[in-house]
């Protein structure tokens, strides 16, 4: 197990290097200039001028991208074109309430996917068929539509949660659980849809095997078959759905946070976007990219877990 996660870590490097090239490539090309957005749209063009080789946007984009990679080794991130701050003061603030969003989204959605999945997978009938639609209406639907709909509904008209805004744990867990239902309610719903549709198939397939026709012949109990070895066999391809679901999720909060004014990494990376502040754009980027490496050695050591065969590839 050792062994498997030092080799994901160091396959980690490649792709951060690779990720970091690409979004300082892109970034480079988004339409304006960042030294006209902080001096403003009137000030003279000498004083563009200067503050351009301040910052160093005079100097070719390789030798920018060297000088920004030779301080993030190091840990630095660069400062804000904007305020003049340290791009890791300000992006570490935000994490707890992107991870708050992430984490609790993914977890609703394996917790009810899954059980929607094996019940329709072991009932069979209208559930399944009930799964199959609701899968089809949940990729369907929008999550900033469906955002939208649940502030209507239970924060303006029924004010049963708030519309926006974010409180720490730390400050108060009960407000901290309020002000998080609607936003994890709105990225959930096709990650809930998705889950039960893998599990529903992953365990008809798993059902249709041999094994457990034998132990159906040995005489184990259903329960048996079904949680004990049929889902272990099904929870292979549902983890690795999972992975995808949680990276794919942070794509969503850039949204989410700004629908429901989260303080956290997407609504940042969308202010700096906003603003051309490229070096707290670049920022958010890494932080998003360490975010999927980790998520990708959490499912690797799942399915060590769940499949001893993994842990000697």
């Amino acid at each position: 197990m050792g062994r498997l996660v030092a080799r994901r870590l160091l396959w980690g490097v490649p792709m951060l290097l690779l990720v970091s090239f690409f979004s300082f490539l892109l970034v480079s090309l988004v339409p304006g200039d960042p030294a006209r957005s902080v001096l403003g749209p009137l000030a003279p063009q000498e004083q563009v001028d200067t503050l351009h080789q301040q910052m160093g946007l005079d100097r070719p984009l390789p030798e920018q991208y060297a000088s920004w990679l030779g301080d993030a080794v190091r840990g630095d991130l660069g400062a804000s074109l904007v305020t003049g701050t340290d791009v890791g003061q300000l992006l570490t603030p935000r994490l707890p309430a992107t991870l708050s969003l992430i984490i609790p989204a993914t977890l609703t959605a394996a917790l009810v996917g899954i059980v929607l999945g094996v019940a329709s997978a072991v009932r069979g009938g209208v559930l399944g068929r009930l799964v199959d639609m609701l899968s089809m209406v949940g990729l369907a639907v929008p999550g900033f539509w469906l955002a939208l709909l649940l502030v209507s509904w239970f924060a303006v008209r029924w004010r049963l949660f708030p519309a926006t805004g974010y409180t720490a744990f730390t400050a108060s867990p009960a407000e901290w659980l309020r002000s998080l239902v609607l936003p994890v309610a709105a990225v959930s719903l096709g990650a809930v849809t998705a889950v039960a549709k893998q599990t529903r198939d992953s365990m008809l397939d798993a059902l249709n095997h041999d094994f457990v026709r034998v132990m159906q012949a040995n005489g184990l109990s259903r329960w048996s078959i079904v949680y004990r070895h049929a889902l272990r066999n099904a929870a292979i391809p549902v983890v690795s759905v999972l992975g995808v679901i949680c990276a794919s999720l942070l794509g969503a909060a850039v949204l989410v946070e700004n629908i429901f004014g989260l303080p956290g990494l997407g609504s940042g990376a969308a202010l700096a976007a906003v603003q051309h502040d490229i070096p707290l754009l670049q920022g958010a980027v890494i932080y998003f990219t360490l975010i999927v490496i980790v998520v990708g050695l959490v499912v690797d050591v799942c399915h060590a877990w769940l499949d001893p065969k993994v842990r000697t590839k």
